[in-house]
């Protein structure tokens, strides 16, 4: 008898454990939901925009297979504004560095 008792106490304790266990996951869920709400609305709208994104590219390949300077004129300002923003960013980090 003593020994069905305390398989019964065991199983008490476990199932409550477990409980307290299925209690902390639920919080933590709630908390990592509270945390990545903003990325999660950015990548829905994403999402909700990519047929606009794939018709917009569609007529891009078009205007740019029949103007080509178009592409290349916008390819140069492209790199000449990300090389501008590299140089900048180098030169502040490296003030920060000295200051």
């Amino acid at each position: 008898m003593s020994h069905k008792l305390e398989l019964q106490r065991r199983k008490a304790r476990l199932l409550s454990r477990i409980q307290q266990q299925r209690l902390d996951l639920s919080a933590s869920r709630r908390d990592w939901l509270d945390a990545t709400h903003s990325y999660d609305r950015g990548w829905n709208t994403v999402l909700n925009l990519r047929s606009w994104i794939l018709v917009g590219s569609s007529v891009a390949t078009i205007w740019t297979v029949r103007h080509p300077r178009f592409l290349v004129r916008w390819a140069k300002r492209g790199l000449g504004i990300w090389s501008a923003w590299r140089l900048i960013k180098a030169t502040v980090r490296e003030q920060q560095l000295r200051g």
